[in-house]
């Protein structure tokens, strides 16, 4: 398997720091508002190179954080005059039910920036002790030049950003000894939360926050770290030099960026007026149809978001989804075949009916010449071998640095396979395994392809006063169970004062 490293900008061969374990850090998002169809893109990516690691066996250790603490959160809440927290704790909610909602699993760990002060406070003490970090009447900023290889995450020169690009310049470079350091802990202004510091009472700059919580969580060391490429700098460089200079030792091994994402050709903008949150675009369409969509381009590459693009990505999913329905269709065929050839032949035995008749019967899908579709055909012995090969393209596929693109190829390769060559003759055992070789492969993608059987409004109220007692119970793992299953079905829960609301995607 080989993918892009930012770093080195090649492709390299995938090795991890530990045999049959990858540590995977995402960059989450700062919670303030509704996450955007923009946000969705690394979520989706990334949780797509996590499930297919995964199904090369590796034990991944899927690392994604919510900043929580941050200048537009505090701004949101002064607009509603409400606490930082209360704001924050909201959209983590809503955050979560669009990712449930877009089938992207929950990481192994979810940390919160303002649960991390103490190690974020320990990391800069360590900073300042080596000489990478200096205090200036509470704040503390982190020696830029000090770090003899900062910029090779972002190819990036120093002396360039210094003369010729003032924009990328951190504020406050009055008090600083270079323009280009920047801030590990700054001190509080009047309404805004704090924490005690030996500098002052304050928060943390943006940066330091994702070193620490990868550290905590996955060690000095990570094999992957990723997110978008708007975070490749300064984002990504500040935390290979603060990371790099207090754990001497190299951060991460492969830089993973996805490609922006913009509307009609334009940079998504509020301003624009083509600012879409992943919530408005689930009223109109399927969630797994944004899924595929998002899928359907290689992640390094720039992604354009428009409405002829999101009805190709429905007809897309439905070719896909019709083929699995069809399969279904034609093994239930088999069945009720089998069970009227099996009477037939019971009958004949019992003297019932002669062998002309038990024929007659029987010869609808020649089942009892297949020996009641307990085994298979030379010719379709064939047939399976060929489903083999799709499952070998799809992984090379996947292989180059993730090609999703080419892999949804390799599904409707699949597709045309199943519809050109089998029907309800076919032995029930090879409709099975092309039904579970395209479900398989879709479901790496994390698209979720079978035909859903819809709950009751009973089924409905009964899992919800199930998950309530399991909340009650403190038996939290049921109650996101139960959260999750009812998603997939289509199921979006409201958590109100009036209690728990539901209502059909």
């Amino acid at each position: 398997m080989r993918v892009y490293n930012t770093l080195s900008k090649r492709k390299e061969e995938f090795v991890t720091l530990e045999p049959g374990k990858v540590k995977m850090y995402v960059c989450g998002p700062t919670v303030y508002n509704l996450i955007h169809i923009g946000n969705a893109r690394p979520m989706i990516v990334f949780d797509t190179v996590r499930r297919y690691l995964e199904h090369k066996g590796y034990e991944v250790n899927y690392v994604s954080n919510f900043t929580d603490v941050d200048d537009k959160i505090i701004a949101k809440a002064n607009e509603e005059g409400v606490s930082s927290q209360e704001i924050s704790e909201r959209y983590i909610a809503e955050c979560q039910k669009d990712m449930e909602a877009l089938n992207v699993r929950p990481a192994t760990t979810h940390p919160r920036a303002t649960q991390e002060i103490d190690g974020m406070i320990a990391m800069i003490q360590t900073l300042v002790d080596k000489g990478y970090a200096y205090d200036v009447d509470g704040t503390v900023y982190f020696r830029t030049r000090k770090f003899q290889e900062y910029g090779k995450l972002s190819h990036k020169n120093l002396d360039d950003l210094r003369s010729g690009n003032r924009s990328l310049l951190v504020t406050g470079e009055d008090q600083k000894e270079d323009p280009l350091d920047f801030v590990l802990w700054k001190p509080k202004k009047e309404g805004e939360p704090s924490w005690p510091s030996p500098w002052s009472d304050g928060r943390p700059g943006w940066h330091i926050e994702c070193s620490v919580m990868s550290k905590k969580y996955l060690g000095e060391q990570i094999d992957i770290h990723a997110g978008g490429e708007d975070l490749i700098f300064p984002h990504h460089e500040n935390e290979i030099a603060q990371s790099e200079c207090c754990n001497g030792k190299e951060f991460a091994k492969y830089w993973l960026h996805n490609a922006f994402l913009n509307i009609d050709n334009r940079k998504m903008s509020k301003s624009l007026g083509n600012f879409f949150t992943v919530r408005e675009i689930l009223e109109k369409y399927d969630a797994q149809v944004l899924r595929f969509f998002m899928l359907s381009a290689h992640y390094r590459s720039p992604l354009n978001f428009s409405a002829d693009l999101m009805e190709a990505a429905k007809n897309g999913l439905d070719r896909i989804r019709n083929a699995v329905s069809n399969l279904k269709y034609l093994m239930d065929c088999g069945t009720a075949a089998e069970s009227k050839s099996g009477s037939a032949v019971q009958n004949a035995v019992d003297g019932k009916q002669d062998l002309t008749s038990l024929e007659a019967a029987s010869g609808e899908l020649d089942l009892v010449a297949q020996g009641m579709a307990s085994g298979m055909t030379v010719e379709e012995e064939g047939l399976l071998a060929s489903m083999k090969g799709y499952e070998e393209k799809f992984d090379e596929a996947m292989d180059d640095d993730f090609n999703t693109a080419d892999a949804i190829a390799v599904i409707f390769e699949m597709v045309k396979f199943a519809n050109s060559n089998l029907t309800s003759e076919n032995s029930r055992a090879l409709l099975q395994a092309a039904y579970d070789e395209i479900v398989s492969l879709s479901d790496i993608l994390g698209l979720i392809v079978e035909e859903k059987e819809e709950l009751l409004d009973a089924d409905i109220e009964a899992l919800i006063a199930e998950r309530q007692a399991a909340r009650k119970a403190k038996n939290f793992a049921r109650a996101d169970e139960i959260r999750n299953l009812l998603a997939k079905q289509g199921i979006t829960l409201l958590d109100t004062r009036e209690g728990v609301k539901w209502k059909r995607a």
